[in-house]
């Protein structure tokens, strides 16, 4: 009787090339059924290993969890800053800071669903909410100047850093699913509320007496 022809053995791979391969597995799944409904049972059976080797390279599903969201924190944060930096019109650098989220959103999906996803682990490793909060810090040293130049009170500056970047935030989380209109007509409509908002900014705001009512119960 002849021999039956052995199946060749897949090369094994190396520590890192190892480590690499559970951080992609475990990307899509956090991504696709979130930190709660991903296992470390599940991580394994995908990347076809057994679980002690998914201990052995991050303690466990926290460990996976945290690294991931750090890689996603830390690109996003670099294409957000990198408008800023470059200086330019105001206007120029809102629609560059809004495209270059909106890129990121449509070239790394996953990474975004798992930023703005609420989980335990990213209160200690960062969260979608606290880079936008150092993406606003960038922000205000444009705004400031702007403020001066019109006139304003630069010291309000942090609060409409918080407002413009906020808007720009939340318009990628709701175009994340929306996937349409295409992503530079989404951006050119919020520079053109975020700019010619701005163009027509108040020196001193107030509520009109009709809202000051309503809030009273008049």
């Amino acid at each position: 009787m002849a021999d039956t022809p052995r199946r060749p053995s897949r090369p094994r791979m190396t520590g890192s090339e190892r480590r690499e391969q559970l951080l992609v597995v475990s990307r899509s799944l956090f991504a696709e059924r979130g930190f709660e409904g991903t296992s470390v049972e599940e991580i394994a059976a995908r990347a076809q290993v057994s679980k002690p080797v998914v201990y052995e390279h991050f303690g466990g599903k926290e460990g996976v969890y945290a690294v991931i969201v750090d890689r996603e924190v830390q690109t996003l944060l670099t294409a957000l800053i990198g408008p800023l930096r470059r200086g330019g019109h105001p206007r120029v650098t809102v629609e560059a800071t809004a495209l270059a989220l909106l890129d990121y959103i449509e070239t790394n999906t996953d990474g975004f669903r798992i930023l703005v996803r609420d989980s335990p682990v990213a209160q200690a490793t960062g969260t979608f909410s606290s880079l936008i909060g150092d993406v606003a810090t960038q922000v205000e040293s444009v705004l400031a100047d702007q403020f001066r130049r019109q006139g304003f009170d630069p010291a309000n500056a942090p609060m409409y850093a918080q407002m413009l970047v906020g808007m720009i935030a939340l318009t990628g989380q709701w175009w994340l699913e929306a996937r349409s209109p295409e992503k530079h007509v989404v951006a050119a409509h919020l520079v053109n509320l975020a700019w010619n908002g701005l163009r027509a900014l108040e020196v001193e705001p107030k509520l009109t007496p009709a809202a000051v009512r309503r809030r009273q119960g008049g």
